[in-house]
């Protein structure tokens, strides 16, 4: 499992695993956010496997699939509530952990100045410096 801290609270991962619920218990994650499509995933990885073992482990489970490309503002508005909403730490996943950060990034546009969405997506490896217009005309929107 390769957790990668993005802000406080939040975290993105590559895919996880059913097998990692417990763990992500144990070290105090409250939360998982599911940002993979089912068609991207064998079954034993898809969302309903997914929930099951996480809610096995006593986790809140979300699933809020980001297409690769089709990112809604649907999509942004779900994961900014899934973390507000959360009674604690969340891990959001995809395949790498990118699309998780994306949507995160958005979300946090006019709540975060963008450089600072940019340095800390970038400390957890994913360089996000060709989202700036768009967080910026986000940022001015909600000013």
């Amino acid at each position: 499992m390769d957790l990668r801290p993005i802000a406080d609270g939040y975290s993105v991962a590559p895919q996880l695993e059913p097998a990692d619920m417990k763990a992500l218990a144990d070290a105090g994650v409250a939360t998982v956010i599911c940002n993979r499509p089912d068609t991207e995933n064998p079954p034993a990885l898809q969302a309903a496997a997914m929930q099951e073992a996480a809610e096995a482990a006593g986790l809140a489970f979300v699933f809020n699939p980001v297409t690769g490309g089709m990112l809604t503002e649907a999509n942004v508005e779900e994961q900014s509530e899934a973390i507000e909403g959360s009674e604690g730490p969340v891990v959001a996943y995809c395949a790498s952990g990118n699309r998780s950060t994306i949507v995160w990034a958005l979300g946090m546009a006019g709540e975060m100045p963008v450089d600072e969405i940019l340095a800390r997506a970038s400390s957890g490896g994913y360089d996000l410096a060709w989202l700036r217009p768009q967080l910026e005309a986000l940022a001015a929107k909600h000013a």
